[in-house]
C-alpha cells in the first residue's frame, strides 16, 4: 500500500512539473513575440527595415528560432512579409503599442515614484510590461500625471501621436551646433551607463565644439567631453528650451543651514505624481522656504515651509530651485 501512495505522489508531483514546465515556455514563447512586435514597431517608426535577421540579432535568437517566431508572427496575422521585411498588421500594431507604452510607464513610476537609478529601470520593466493589462496602464498613466516622456526622452504619446524621440543625432551634428539633450538610449546598457557617467542627461544644452571620424567633442554644463562616434549616435538633440536653473538660484539641497530662500521653480523632469506632491506640501513659486535641522545621516532634511515643517530627502531637494534671500 506505501509502494502505491509513493508512486502515486511521485506521478502527481511529474506532472504539476509537467505543467509548470508548460506554462513556462507557453509564457515565454509569448514574451519573446510581444518583444518582436515592439522592435517591428521601433523600426517601423524609425524608418529602418525589419528582417528575420534583425530580429533574430536582437532577439538573440538562433536561426532555427528565429524562422518559428517570423512563421508564428504570420500565421497569428499579427505581421505581414513585404519584399523581404516584416511589416505590423493593425492587430500585431496595438500589441506593439500597448507593451511599448507599458515599458515607459513602468520606466517613469520606477524613477519617479520607487526613486531607483535611471540605468536599473529598463531591464525591470522589460520583465513587468507583458503583464501589464490595458486598465492598469490607464490607471498607472493618470496616477503619473499623463508624463510625456520615460526617463530617457523617448515619448509616451497618446492615441494617434508619434513614438520616436524627435532631433536628430549627436553623431550627425556639426561643429558649432547648438541643441538640447531630447534623447539618451538605453540600450545597450553599458552605453547608457557611460552616457550617465560622463554627466548628460536629458534637457541639457550642449554645444558641438569639433569633430572627426574618431570623436566629437561637446560642450555641457561648462564641461567640455569627448565622445566616441557610437556614444555620440546614442545622444539625440533638438532644438527647444534647456532645463537649465535660472540665473542667480540654487538646488534647495545646496542651501545652507538656517539661510531662507524664495522657491523658484520644481525642475521640469519631475512631473505626476511626485511634482503634484510637493506642490501639496506648499513647494510652489514665490513659498518662502528655510532649512532648519540636518540628521546625522544628512537624510532626510527638514524644511519650514508656509509654517509647517517638512522632510525631503537630498534626491527631492536637488529638483528644487530656489533663490536664497540675502540680509538687506
Amino acid at each position: 500500500m506505501n509502494a502505491w501512495v509513493l508512486l502515486l505522489f511521485t506521478l502527481a508531483v511529474l506532472a504539476a512539473l509537467w505543467a509548470y514546465r508548460a506554462h513556462y515556455w507557453r509564457r515565454r514563447q509569448n514574451e519573446t513575440l510581444e518583444d518582436a512586435l515592439k522592435l517591428l514597431l521601433e523600426a517601423e517608426t524609425e524608418g529602418r527595415p525589419s528582417t528575420p535577421e534583425f530580429l533574430a540579432k536582437r532577439l538573440h535568437l538562433n536561426p532555427r528560432h528565429a524562422r518559428r517566431l517570423v512563421a508564428d508572427l504570420l500565421e497569428r496575422g499579427l505581421a505581414r512579409s513585404e519584399n523581404g521585411s516584416l511589416a505590423l498588421t493593425l492587430a500585431g500594431r496595438k500589441i506593439a503599442e500597448h507593451i511599448l507604452k507599458a515599458h515607459r510607464l513602468l520606466e517613469r513610476y520606477f524613477v519617479d515614484e520607487a526613486h531607483l537609478p535611471p540605468q536599473e529601470v529598463h531591464a525591470l520593466a522589460h520583465r513587468l510590461e507583458h503583464s501589464t493589462r490595458p486598465e492598469d496602464l490607464r490607471r498607472l498613466e493618470a496616477h503619473l500625471g499623463f508624463p510625456a516622456v520615460d526617463p530617457h526622452g523617448d515619448p509616451i504619446p497618446h492615441a494617434g501621436e508619434g513614438w520616436a524621440p524627435a532631433g536628430k543625432p549627436l553623431a550627425e551634428a556639426n561643429a558649432g551646433d547648438e541643441g538640447v539633450v531630447a534623447h539618451l538610449e538605453d540600450e545597450p546598457q553599458k552605453v547608457y551607463e557611460h552616457l550617465l557617467r560622463e554627466g548628460l542627461r536629458v534637457g541639457q544644452r550642449v554645444r558641438v565644439l569639433g569633430k572627426d571620424h574618431n570623436a566629437v567633442r561637446i560642450s555641457a554644463d561648462g564641461r567640455e567631453l569627448v565622445l566616441s562616434p557610437e556614444l555620440a549616435a546614442n545622444v539625440t538633440l533638438t532644438s527647444g528650451k534647456a532645463a537649465e536653473i535660472p540665473a542667480g538660484a540654487v538646488p534647495l539641497n545646496e542651501l545652507p543651514d538656517g539661510v531662507s530662500a524664495e522657491v523658484v521653480d520644481i525642475a521640469p523632469w519631475v512631473q505626476g505624481f511626485t511634482r503634484r506632491r510637493l506642490m501639496d506640501l506648499g513647494i510652489t513659486p514665490g513659498a518662502l522656504i528655510t532649512p532648519e535641522l540636518r540628521p546625522f545621516f544628512r537624510d532626510p532634511r527638514a524644511y519650514r515651509v508656509r509654517g509647517t515643517l517638512i522632510a525631503l530627502r537630498e534626491d527631492q531637494a536637488r529638483n528644487i530651485w530656489v533663490k536664497p534671500i540675502h540680509e538687506r
